[in-house]
């Protein structure tokens, strides 16, 4: 029979190891804030300028500015590394030329004025892109995370390839978005993502963490564009959620964030040994 004295120690470890879980969980929130920096801050621009007005600047140049001027700061005050800019201009351009067809293609539109814009599209929506890229990397760095069974250079960049390329042709061949997504679990079946927590060293299958980030990009694209970001054509009049069919394109885009990042740490990694 259980003593009062085994139940009160048995009650106290079960307190510490609440307390434990708790500190692991606000070190992770702490973490994964500190990591989304840069999109606060877009999100944070998107809705100061939609409710004040700047006299002498179109909205649209503001936000660049603001966003370039952000950048800059995180750089001197050594919130990211110089490698991580680099990672994160490669986004940028990545961004901006799937916005320049999906725009000329009717997908969206930037309804603004603005002298930032180019061929419809104000040139801050990169930055757009460029946040996805730069919370892999920070969260990377923060979370000390690493792979395991990663599939090799070949597979994943011809399926990151794949994937961007779909974002282009399904507008005049068919769209083979779910094709793509089945072969995800199949590429990466053996890879596992590893991150550190405090002492604590946690995995996840790879193709579960694109899902949450996916996810979470989806709502994020709903605040954006509650606050103008850019209009669906259903949101022209009213804003309107937007579908939840969309959270397959941010999982298809969050894999192409994964393997350029991952490539990238792979190959510097390896000029390092």
């Amino acid at each position: 029979m259980q003593t009062e004295q085994s139940k009160g120690a048995g009650a106290k470890t079960q307190r510490r190891t609440y307390a434990q879980s708790f500190l692991q969980l606000l070190h992770f929130g702490y973490q994964q804030a500190m990591s989304c920096i840069f999109p606060v801050a877009i999100f944070g621009t998107l809705a100061v300028s939609k409710w004040i007005d700047v006299p002498f600047i179109h909205r649209y140049d503001l936000i660049l500015l603001v966003l370039i001027i952000v950048q800059y700061l995180m750089y001197r005050s050594r919130l990211e590394t110089l490698d991580e800019i680099k990672v994160i201009c490669v986004f940028h351009i990545i961004g901006l030329m799937l916005e320049l067809y999906k725009v000329h293609m009717g997908s969206w539109s930037y309804p603004e004025p603005g002298y930032t814009k180019w061929l419809g599209v104000p040139l801050y929506s990169g930055f757009m892109y460029a946040s996805v890229a730069s919370y892999m990397c920070q969260v990377w760095r923060r979370l000390k995370m690493d792979m395991s069974g990663w599939p090799g250079m070949v597979p994943a960049v011809v399926l990151g390839a794949a994937i961007y390329a779909n974002f282009f042709t399904h507008h005049f061949i068919p769209d083979f978005r779910w094709l793509l997504m089945a072969l995800v679990p199949v590429v990466f079946w053996k890879t596992w993502i590893w991150y550190t927590v405090r002492t604590t060293t946690y995995r996840m299958p790879l193709t579960a963490a694109f899902l949450l980030v996916g996810f979470f990009i989806w709502l994020a694209e709903n605040i954006a564009t509650y606050f103008g970001a850019w209009k669906y054509p259903n949101q022209q009049e009213t804003w309107q959620l937007v579908g939840f069919g969309k959270i397959s394109s941010w999982f298809l885009l969050v894999i192409i964030s994964v393997i350029i990042v991952a490539q990238l740490k792979h190959v510097k990694a390896n000029r390092s040994k």
